[in-house]
C-alpha cells in the first residue's frame, strides 16, 4: 500500500485547500441573499451603496479563495505524483529479478507515467471538488428550504431522478476506465516490443504484420476509450434535463405564487439564483465522481505494480569490496546447491558442489541448458538456491547485504548492455567517483585506451541507445572495463569474448590471465579457445557438475568435454 501514505503526507496541504474552498463556497452562498437585499432596497427606495459594496467584496473574496484553493490542490497533486513515482521506481529497481522479468515493460511505463497522473486527479482535484461541491449543494438546499420549502421539494423532485442516473453512469465509467487502462497498456507493451527489435522486424519483412497487430491493439484502446467518453459525456445532459425541468417548475409555480402575494419577488429571485447555483456544484460533483472512478482504476494498477516482490533489504555494508587484496577464503563455494525454475520440469542445477581459489581463472563449459547462466545468477543472488549454500569470498550470499555482496563481484554480460550517455557515464556507472588513474587502468586492462582516444570527444563522446557509436567488440570491452573499475574479488564473464575479433580475443585472454593473479575470474566459455586458457574447467551437464580439470585432463577423461572440444577444434571438412 503506497497511495494512502502518499496522501497522508499531503493531508495538511489538502486540508488547507479544502478549507479555503469551503470558505469560497460560503462567499458564493451569501451572494444571492445580498442580491435579494439589493432588490428589496431598490423597491423600498433605500440606498444601494452598502449592499453593492458588500456584494463586490464577496466577489473578490470568492475569486481569491478559489484561486488559492486550486493552487494548493495542484501543489498537493504534484507532490503525490512525485511520491508515487519515486516509490514505484524504487520498488521496481529493488524487485526480485524473476518477478521483474515477468512484467511487460510497456505496461510498467504506462502505469508509472500515465496511471500516476490519473491517480493524482482522483486523490486531490476530484476529492476536493466533490467535497466543496457537496458543501455548496447542502448549503444551497438549506437556504432554499429557508426561503420556501415547497419550491425546494418541487426542484429536488426533478433533480433527484437526474442524480440517480448520474450515479449509475459513474459506476459504468469506473468499469470502462479499468478496461481502457488495460487496453492502453497492451498497446504500449506491443509498441515497445516492436521498437526494441526494429532491425529484426525489417529483416523479417514483418512491418505490415506488426503494423496491423499494433493497429488492432490501438483500435481496442480506442473502443474502450470511446466507451469511457460516452458514459462521461452523459453526465452533463442528465443533470441538464433535471435542471431545466426543475427551473421550469420553479418559475411557473413561483410566478403564480408571487401574483397571489404568498411569495415576494426578492425571495423568488434569490431562490432562482440558488437553483442556478445548485446546478453547477451538482455537475461538478458528478464530474468529480466520474474522474474519481477513473482514477480508482489507475490507483489499483499503481498499487498492483508497487506490490512487486522485493529483494531482501539486508543490513549496512561491513566494509569495502576488498579491492585487489588477497583473501584466504575461497573466491566462490557451492555446497550441494540445487535450483529449479518454476516453469521447468527438471532442475537447472542439481546438487552442485565446488570451491574456487581466491585467484585464478576458471571456465564453465557444457551443452545448452546445462545450468551455466543459472550458476552466475545464484552467485549474484539474482535468484536464491532451493537447497544448499553459495559463498563468495567466504560470505554466505543468503545473509550478506546485497550491496556488499555485489560490490565484491564484477559482471560482464554476453550482450554487454550499455545506456544512452557518454563513454565516461557507462564506464563509471557503478563507480561514479573513480579517479582518472583508475579509469585509465581499467581502459588499458580492457585494451580500450586507444579506441577511446580515437573517439571524437574521448571519454565524453555521446553514445546512442544501447551503445550505438561503438562496434560490438568495443561495447564488449567497455563493459569489461566497467567491471574491472571496481577491482572485484570475483569477476564473472558471460562469454565476454563472443563479439571480439581474433586479435582482441587473444589480447583479452592475456588480460584475463593477468587479472586472475589478483582476483578469481569465472567465465562461461562457448569458445573452446577461452576454456583452453583457463587454469581449471568445470563441465556441467543437465544441471550437474560432471567433471573438472585442465583441458588436457578433460580431453583424456571426459567424453562430453571431448565432444564439445572436437566440434570446435576439428579441421574444416574432417567430418566429410
Amino acid at each position: 500500500m503506497i497511495v494512502a501514505p502518499a496522501v497522508r503526507r499531503q493531508r495538511t496541504l489538502i486540508g488547507v485547500a479544502i478549507v479555503l474552498g469551503l470558505l469560497g463556497t460560503v462567499a458564493t452562498l451569501l451572494q444571492p441573499i445580498l442580491i435579494g437585499n439589493l432588490i428589496a432596497a431598490v423597491v423600498a427606495g433605500e440606498s444601494v451603496v452598502p449592499p453593492i459594496t458588500l456584494i463586490a467584496l464577496l466577489f473578490v473574496a470568492d475569486a481569491l479563495l478559489a484561486a488559492l484553493h486550486l493552487y494548493l490542490i495542484g501543489i498537493a497533486g504534484e507532490n503525490i505524483v512525485l511520491d508515487l513515482r519515486t516509490t514505484v521506481t524504487g520498488r521496481l529497481l529493488h524487485a526480485r529479478l524473476p518477478a521483474f522479468q515477468r512484467l511487460e515493460h510497456g505496461d510498467v511505463f504506462n502505469r508509472t507515467l500515465a496511471d500516476t497522473s490519473l491517480a493524482r486527479l482522483a486523490l486531490t482535484s476530484s476529492v476536493a471538488q466533490m467535497i466543496t461541491a457537496g458543501f455548496t449543494t447542502v448549503g444551497c438546499v438549506a437556504v432554499m428550504a429557508w426561503l420556501d420549502w415547497r419550491l425546494l421539494l418541487a426542484a429536488l423532485g426533478c433533480l433527484g431522478g437526474a442524480s440517480a442516473v448520474a450515479l449509475v453512469l459513474a459506476k459504468g465509467v469506473r468499469v470502462a476506465a479499468a478496461q481502457n487502462r488495460a487496453d492502453t497498456s497492451d498497446y504500449g507493451s506491443a509498441l515497445l516490443r516492436v521498437l526494441g527489435a526494429v532491425t529484426t522486424v525489417k529483416a523479417s519483412r514483418a512491418e505490415r504484420r506488426e503494423a496491423e497487430r499494433l493497429a488492432r491493439l490501438a483500435g481496442a484502446a480506442r473502443h474502450s476509450g470511446i466507451r469511457v467518453t460516452r458514459l462521461s459525456a452523459m453526465f452533463m445532459p442528465a443533470i441538464n434535463v433535471g435542471t431545466q425541468l426543475s427551473l421550469a417548475v420553479v418559475i411557473a409555480w413561483g410566478v403564480a405564487r408571487t401574483a397571489t402575494g404568498s411569495l415576494s419577488v426578492a425571495d423568488l429571485t434569490a431562490f432562482i439564483m440558488y437553483l442556478f447555483y445548485l446546478v453547477s456544484p451538482l455537475v461538478l460533483f458528478f464530474l468529480g465522481l466520474g474522474e474519481f472512478q477513473q482514477g480508482r482504476a489507475a490507483i489499483d494498477r499503481v498499487q498492483e505494480l508497487a506490490g512487486i516482490e522485493q529483494e531482501p533489504a539486508g543490513g549496512p555494508t561491513t566494509g569495502s569490496n576488498g579491492g585487489a587484496s588477497a583473501a584466504p577464503a575461497p573466491a566462490v563455494v557451492f555446497e550441494d546447491v540445487s535450483f529449479s525454475y518454476a516453469e521447468a520440469a527438471a532442475p537447472a542445477l542439481d546438487g552442485v558442489s565446488f570451491a574456487l581459489p581466491a585467484t585464478g581463472v576458471t571456465a564453465v563449459v557444457g551443452p545448452s541448458g546445462a545450468g551455466k547462466s543459472t550458476l552466475f545468477q545464484l552467485i549474484e543472488r539474482f535468484r536464491s538456491p532451493d537447497r544448499g549454500t553459495v559463498r563468495v569470498a567466504g560470505a554466505d550470499t543468503a545473509t550478506t547485504p546485497l550491496a556488499e555482496l555485489r560490490g565484491r563481484i564484477g559482471l560482464v554480460e554476453q550482450d554487454a548492455p550499455l545506456m544512452r550517455g557518454t563513454v565516461r557515464d557507462n564506464l563509471t556507472y557503478a563507480h561514479p567517483d573513480a579517479t582518472a588513474e583508475e579509469i585509465t587502468d581499467a581502459l588499458r586492462a580492457a585494451h580500450l585506451a586507444e579506441v577511446v582516444a580515437a573517439l571524437p570527444a574521448g571519454l565524453d563522446t555521446e553514445l546512442g541507445e544501447g551503445g550505438i557509436g561503438l562496434s560490438g567488440g568495443q561495447k564488449q570491452r567497455l563493459a569489461i572495463a566497467r567491471a574491472l573499475l571496481g577491482r572485484p574479488r570475483v569477476l564473472l564473464l558471460d562469454e565476454a569474448t563472443s563479439h571480439l575479433d581474433s586479435d582482441s580475443e587473444r589480447a583479452l585472454r592475456e588480460t584475463v590471465t593477468a587479472i586472475g593473479a589478483h582476483c578469481h575470474v569465472l567465465t562461461i566459455a562457448h569458445r573452446m579457445s577461452t576454456a583452453m586458457g583457463a587454469d581449471e574447467i568445470l563441465v556441467l551437464e543437465a544441471g550437474r557438475l560432471r567433471a573438472r580439470g585442465t583441458h588436457a585432463e578433460l580431453m583424456a577423461g571426459d567424453p562430453v568435454y571431448r565432444r564439445l572440444a572436437d566440434q570446435q577444434l576439428a579441421p574444416v571438412g574432417a567430418a566429410s
